[in-house]
């Protein structure tokens, strides 16, 4: 673990290019850790000042004399490097380089910005940025920024690539009461990155959720490890912008095509445990809900409401977003029924109707929070005439100190009616929205990342031991040695043989005594196709010839193939003519892998064939770390699953099966990382096993 002690709770501060003059970077920095109450010792640094805020000011860090655990770096681009000498040879643990200019500005930027690594390194300093905003931790307190206000203290560690984007959330949290515990800006990320903020947050005390606004992530396999070590003690919470080059880089082959631009996020942060928000406002909201709620222990929620329409709304997000609207005890149901007028609506959800007062509310929301069948409640209000709308907020803060198991989540729908007794919610805990939509979504959001940090703690990688890795070694070899990235179709069959993924046979012939005598040895009828590297479109030149009969028809498939693809391609290189059992009729589905350049290799699962770019249907997951229980996960949220599983009747493929040999895609590509791209398509799947027809191996 990288211990940041030291640069969230320092001990003493150096600002390098400290300032008198209002306006400049300086001496905002200096004013911010000032003002903030920071309690350690602060060392402005400039040679051509004596005292800068009333303090003494230093010309180097050297000059300072003793400890420095923090120097924040504040001068043009260009002098950053004999600064960071300077900083070195003090002796000092972290720079915060809020200088730009350097790799967000080109090539020399880049080059500056590896300098400035380097010394870091030479002395064992650590580096945030460059080009931040800086760094606030509310508790210790410490203001490394240049942002207008010191952010309020709470419990939400925010870590952000973009400085702007902190500056404008700082502001916006000031207006709407949001607190944090640590707030980050990681700029250029030269050296920490959001891996060892993430593993700091999740150590700190005060720190009850982490929320990431990312751009990239440096280190794949490390943040996938971090985060899932750090959603054991606090949920983790992302928003991405941007997309990877997942999609781009693999367009040539079909998994590619289907990855599309942000799938090997989604499927990072899934194995990671982290919970995908959508948009700002969701990231926020989320974060404020684990801040002051329990996590859900299941999805069976309760609706309160004293407006029908407004517990139609909420009962339809509830079960569109893959809630469940709870079933109430017996009990539960006689004490509505005893205590609610006979116009109300005892089930779920619970209408207390219009003329409710805020006794309705209590006896409502306490009833259904002791039921053992409910496992959060959404309280939903329209502001009638007639009831008092501050004292149901109360009711509803009581109920939730009363039982502190059970997430409440409130939807006060209304203007200034409303604004009261929203105010009170918010100071109080209660997360609280204009309509109930958001309020369940918020709730689907918590219980999502309920099932995920529970999935990380269940299943290990699936592994076979029954593999031929040495074998498919020297065919790699082989190939390499030939001068080529592509496998021939038998020998990409063979590979599969090697690692028990069921493959129809497939044989190269060179000769037509070779041709006939490997259709014989997989019996009749088979397929003919021509093997070259070279020829992409086979068919559209006569080099494919199919349902194969009988010795004499291969003899002649054999001379037409060969004669049709020299005349069509004279210059390509052909190493024969692949012969292949011709396997009967299956339901068609596509298994691949697509290498990301942060994530690794994806697999890829789902509807084959032709069926591949017209439905567009597939999941992926990461193939490192891949357990039983993802590819269960795989396969049954595809389209292709409706048919698998038996259609109208028709008999169930066997998709235990199917799921083996997604596990053993995954090991091969885990084990031979050369492999660039993977397509099985199409793949029939039968009641009883399948085979592989079509095999694409590439090599980086």
């Amino acid at each position: 673990m990288n211990d940041l002690t030291s640069l969230m709770r320092p001990e003493s501060v150096a600002v390098i290019g400290a300032s008198n003059t209002p306006g400049k970077i300086g001496y905002a920095v200096v004013r911010n850790m000032m003002s903030s109450g920071y309690k350690g010792e602060i060392y402005p640094i400039n040679p051509k000042e004596t005292e800068i805020a009333g303090l003494k000011a230093y010309p180097t860090a050297i000059d300072v004399g003793k400890p420095i655990d923090v120097a924040v770096i504040c001068v043009p681009a260009k002098a950053t490097l004999s600064v960071a000498e300077d900083c070195g040879k003090a002796g000092v643990k972290f720079l915060i380089v809020i200088t730009a200019g350097f790799k967000e500005v080109g090539k020399e930027g880049r080059e500056l910005e590896e300098q400035l690594v380097e010394i870091a390194r030479k002395y064992g300093m650590r580096i945030v940025g460059p080009n931040v905003l800086g760094i606030i931790d509310t508790h210790t307190p410490f203001n490394a920024t240049f942002a207008k206000e010191m952010a309020l203290e709470g419990n939400i560690a925010f870590i952000s690539q973009s400085g702007a984007l902190c500056i404008a959330i700082l502001d916006w949290s000031l207006k709407n009461g949001l607190g944090f515990s640590q707030f980050v800006s990681m700029g250029n990320k030269a050296d920490l990155n959001e891996a060892d903020f993430i593993e700091a947050a999740s150590h700190d005390e005060d720190t009850k959720v982490i929320c990431l606004y990312l751009e990239d992530v440096v280190e794949g396999d490390r943040f996938i490890k971090v985060a899932r070590e750090a959603i054991q003690r606090v949920p983790v919470v992302a928003l991405k912008s941007g997309v990877s080059s997942a999609g781009a880089q693999a367009a040539s082959s079909h998994t590619g095509a289907l990855a599309g631009s942000d799938t090997a996020y989604s499927a990072a942060f899934r194995h990671a445990g982290i919970l995908r928000a959508t948009t700002m406002t969701q990231l926020f909201e989320l974060a404020n809900a684990f801040t002051t709620q329990p996590i859900p222990k299941g999805k069976r929620t309760a609706v309160v409401t004293n407006a029908g329409g407004l517990g139609i709304v909420a009962t339809d997000a509830i079960e569109l977003g893959g809630l469940e609207m709870a079933r109430f005890s017996e009990d539960t149901i006689a004490l509505l029924r005893e205590k609610m007028p006979p116009m109300a609506n005892i089930y779920n959800p619970v209408d207390v109707i219009g003329d409710a007062h805020y006794d309705r509310y209590e006896i409502a929301l306490n009833a259904v929070l002791l039921d053992p069948n409910v496992d959060a409640v959404t309280v939903l209000l329209s502001p009638t005439a007639v009831l008092e709308v501050d004292k149901v907020a109360e009711v509803i803060v009581e109920a939730n100190r009363k039982h502190p198991e059970k997430p409440i989540v409130a939807a006060f729908t209304g203007g200034f009616a409303v604004e009261q007794a929203v105010e009170y919610l918010k100071k109080h805990g209660v997360p609280i929205f204009a309509f109930p939509e958001e309020a369940v979504s918020t709730l689907i959001g918590m219980t999502e990342f309920a099932a995920l940090s529970e999935a990380t703690h269940n299943g290990e990688e699936w592994v076979f031991d029954d593999v031929n890795s040495e074998r498919v070694r020297e065919i790699f070899d082989s190939v390499r040695e030939d001068g080529r990235d592509l496998l021939l179709s038998p020998e990409a069959a063979e590979v599969a043989e090697c690692y028990k993924i069921p493959a129809a046979p497939s044989r190269l012939a060179t000769s037509e005594d070779e041709a006939e005598r490997h259709a014989v040895e997989m019996g009749f009828p088979v397929v003919m196709k021509i093997s070259s590297p070279d020829i992409m479109h086979k068919t559209d030149i006569g080099g494919v010839k199919v349902g194969i009969e009988s010795p004499e028809e291969v003899r002649e498939a054999f001379r037409s193939i060969m004669e049709n693809s020299k005349k069509a391609a004279p210059e390509a290189k052909i190493y024969g003519v692949e012969v292949q059992k011709m396997m009967p009729q299956g339901d068609e589905v596509i298994i691949g892998m697509v290498k990301d350049h942060t994530f690794g290799p994806m697999v890829a699962f789902g509807s084959g064939g032709v069926l591949v770019n017209l439905l567009q249907d597939a999941s992926f997951r990461l193939a490192r770390g891949l357990t039983k229980r993802e590819v269960d996960e795989m396969i049954t949220e595809t389209k292709a699953y409706t048919i698998l599983k038996g259609f109208r009747g028709a008999e169930p493929d066997d998709i235990p099966a199917i799921a083996e040999a997604i596990g053993r895609v995954a090991q091969l590509c885990r084990d031979f990382p050369e492999i660039s791209e993977l397509d099985i398509n199409p793949v029939f799947a039968y009641p009883k096993g399948l085979s592989a027809l079509d095999i694409k191996i590439k090599l980086s």
